[in-house]
């Protein structure tokens, strides 16, 4: 699975016009599905994203997970993540999850995410959606299954 992560002061995100998913404080975590992502890769990085420490405390240092702040999460479904840009100029998905598998995986993540005491807040799955956002820091980050030995 590969995540970019936004640290927001509010997103919301939109399918034909209408608003499907909205936070304040928090991130919104853009998710992609790999072939071979499973389970783990799921429940790990949906502890790791609830327990990472992004929000400022008193003394300036970004020390607070979202949880500890109070904040939601927004989670949007981008299998584009998954392009590989290597050769020619068009992306290749090849290694993007199949529709059922990656949806099936995208809600297990979500549902962990739920579990760690977030408040979450999702697209709609294969949906075009628009995704509105405002970046506090700017503060984004990559987290990836395959680079970290779990996937």
């Amino acid at each position: 699975m590969r995540a970019v992560i936004q640290r927001v002061s509010s997103a919301s995100v939109e399918v034909e016009g209408n608003s499907v998913g909205s936070i304040d404080r928090g991130l919104v975590v853009l998710l992609g599905v790999a072939r071979a992502d499973g389970e783990r890769e799921a429940m790990w990085l949906a502890g790791k994203i609830a327990g990472l420490r992004v929000f400022e405390d008193e003394a300036g240092k970004m020390n607070r997970s979202v949880v500890e702040v109070g904040g939601s999460v927004l989670v949007v479904s981008q299998f584009t993540l998954l392009g590989d840009c290597r050769k020619g100029r068009r992306p290749s998905f090849t290694e993007a999850a199949g529709p059922e598998e990656a949806e099936r995986l995208y809600q297990t993540f979500v549902a962990r995410l739920g579990e760690s005491g977030v408040p979450v807040e999702t697209g709609v799955f294969q949906a075009h959606m628009a995704v509105h956002l405002v970046n506090d820091g700017p503060v984004t980050l990559v987290l990836d299954t395959a680079a970290t030995g779990v996937g």
